[in-house]
């Protein structure tokens, strides 16, 4: 079995500085931009959340010894730590 190779050539030619470079500009179409998509982020559900937030909130107690009486305290500062982190991934 044989192979055959087929090359061509360009012809150069050149031309002066700034000989071209408005006619390109003029007849270049304009590029259109494009804006690349953020990865979706992953989504998560009410129930998630919540266990998220109980999770959070578990580890808050324990950071202070359980003592009682903080328990509204462990969940907001829980819920505003997981929100930012969902948020800002």
């Amino acid at each position: 079995m044989a192979t055959t190779t087929t090359t061509t050539t360009r012809k150069r030619t050149t031309k002066a500085p700034g000989d071209g470079a408005a006619k390109k500009a003029a007849t270049k179409p304009r590029a259109t931009t494009t804006r690349k998509k953020a990865a979706a982020a992953p989504v998560v559900t009410p129930e998630q959340r919540l266990a998220m937030i109980a999770e959070a909130a578990y580890y808050h107690a324990e950071r202070r010894g359980f003592d009682g009486g903080y328990e509204m305290d462990d969940w907001l500062a829980a819920e505003q730590e997981i929100d930012h982190r969902l948020m800002n991934p």
